[in-house]
């Protein structure tokens, strides 16, 4: 029994924290990977099934009106850019959608549309292709880069005003509302010149 024991290597304390600490030190690496790959996992992406959910909300200080909300189930906000088909699809519905909240004063009312700041899409920008439609759908102005932005950024987002329409009435459209701060930067801008905005969105990005 001796010699069986004298036979058992010992371990040394000192390897084997050694070797806990390079396991530990390891499992950070990849818990630090693994986020850092969910950045780039579309799985996680928000989504919209397109069920229609009309909702007045209040966000960053302001109101606005989106037709449709995020779900579970559905296209992704990446894929739903991506195809061109949901260009006339978001125009013709967002249409519909304005023409029933304004009513008969869309037609004899001082009224133009405008949308948000090209920052990452400056060509064949998604909610600037929406909006040229359903200007043409209302038979109403539109006007393109009211508004410029000073950074990529879209919390506390400062936008410079490039040109101001001559409508009283203005409807500034975005495809997707997350935070509301974009839309609080265009209220911010766009405030002194003393119009009226209404404010309306595709999807509403937050349950």
């Amino acid at each position: 029994m001796g010699d069986l024991l004298s036979e058992i290597e010992v371990p040394d304390i000192g390897s084997a924290q050694l070797a806990l600490k390079d396991i530990q030190a390891k499992r950070e690496q990849d818990i630090f990977a693994e986020q850092k790959r969910k950045g780039w996992d579309k799985t996680v992406e928000a989504r919209c099934d397109f069920t229609p959910r009309p909702r007045l909300t209040r966000r960053s200080g302001l109101f606005f009106l989106s037709y449709w909300q995020k779900s579970v189930y559905g296209r992704t906000l990446t894929e739903i850019k991506a195809d061109d088909s949901m260009v006339p699809f978001f125009a013709g519905t967002m249409k519909s959608f304005i023409s029933d909240i304004i009513g008969p004063d869309l037609s004899r009312g001082s009224w133009c549309i405008i949308t948000t700041p090209k920052r990452r899409h400056l060509v064949k920008n998604f909610a600037t292709r929406i909006s040229e439609q359903i200007a043409h759908l209302l038979n109403i102005p539109f006007y393109e880069d009211v508004c410029t932005c000073r950074t990529k950024q879209r919390v506390g987002a400062i936008f410079d005003v490039q040109q101001v329409p001559d409508e009283q009435n203005i409807i500034c459209f975005d495809d997707f509302v997350t935070t509301g701060q974009t839309l609080q930067a265009m209220l911010r801008a766009l405030e002194s010149y003393n119009k009226n905005l209404l404010f309306f969105s595709g999807i509403n990005n937050k349950l």
